[in-house]
């Protein structure tokens, strides 16, 4: 039995028609039932214990003022079914980081998310690897707007390659913006996740934020600046030390890609992938990897990729080819 001590925040938490109460019944394999405020919760005593500390958590999210939604509860439903020596593993503090940025405030939502927020807390540079909805980029910008509103950094430098025009992107049409836009889109949409739209643009024509294509970065020193290079798997090897050697003093670094999904010509290595062999036993390095089984988008995203993994690991066995 478990009592919360406001009825109108366990409405909150059980969901629309108690859709994610249904959710967390289903997953964990156990009942639950509600008189006013005390919860009664049935099943094997392990999940019993599991499903006790999931409600409790998503309760205190709640009345901190944090918001529960299907992708809360997903995220914890993942961190509930992942073994408590992965918790044990995470480095002290971690379970506490509330990345606070204007518009709303982040918490992990997984074990490796976890790590992940430790990681660009106490590091100076952060590779995050892994597939697309594990909140690589989420995490980072958000991370980069609470420390810029904390005056830890002085601006925000955002890169990403823009492979599909190779770079040349003085033959598309538009001016500047319009030529880089489809390119940036995604920094620009996390960056409206945190700040308001007249701020971003504010902060961008004052130089506190500034988005720019890769090829941008050369011949440049980035002091007390959080850097965040996005798509990294599309770096050559030539750039990403060109990156690597632009941090200056006071500065930070985010280098995040899926080495999987590289749209190099064929026989080109991935900057990221040469640079996270290289460097990731080196001090105040951090590498984390994600894996499909900390999406935080829709459920069906994780088993998608978990698919197409599947297939490409059965061709690799008929054919003997190595990625």
């Amino acid at each position: 039995m478990v009592d919360f001590d406001d009825n109108r925040l366990l409405a909150r938490l059980f969901g629309e028609h108690d859709r994610h109460l249904s959710r967390i019944e289903r997953r964990l394999g156990v009942s639950v039932s509600s008189r006013g405020n005390r919860v009664a919760i049935s099943g094997p005593a392990g999940k019993r214990e599991t499903a006790r500390a999931l409600l409790t958590d998503l309760y205190r999210r709640l009345h901190e003022g944090h918001d529960v939604d299907e992708g809360t509860v997903e995220g914890a439903l993942k961190m509930a079914e992942r073994t408590t020596i992965e918790a044990l593993d995470a480095p002290e503090g971690a379970e506490d980081i509330v990345v606070r940025a204007r518009r709303r405030a982040v918490t992990p939502r997984s074990p490796n998310q976890r790590r992940y927020l430790a990681a660009l807390r106490d590091n100076d540079l952060v590779f995050g690897i892994g597939p697309a909805g594990t909140g690589k980029t989420f995490l980072a910008v958000a991370m980069a707007v609470s420390m810029l509103l904390e005056g830890r950094v002085e601006r925000i430098v955002l890169a990403r390659p823009a492979v599909e025009a190779g770079e040349r992107l003085g033959f598309l049409p538009g001016d500047m913006r319009e030529k880089i836009d489809p390119y940036l889109r995604p920094l620009f949409d996390a960056l409206h996740d945190m700040l308001p739209a007249d701020q971003v643009a504010r902060r961008i024509e004052r130089g506190e934020i500034e988005i720019a294509p890769l090829a941008f970065m050369r011949g440049r020193t980035l002091a007390d600046a959080f850097v965040i290079v996005d798509e990294a798997q599309n770096t050559t090897v030539r750039q990403m030390k060109m990156l690597l050697t632009r941090l200056g003093d006071g500065a930070r670094m985010v280098v995040t890609g899926d080495p999987r999904q590289v749209d190099l010509p064929s026989g080109e290595r991935s900057g990221l992938v040469d640079a996270v062999e290289l460097l990731e036993s080196a001090e105040d390095v951090a590498v984390i990897r994600f894996e499909n089984r900390d999406v935080v988008r829709h459920p069906l995203v994780a088993r998608v990729l978990e698919a197409y993994d599947a297939r490409d690991r059965r061709r690799r066995g008929t054919t003997g080819e190595d990625t």
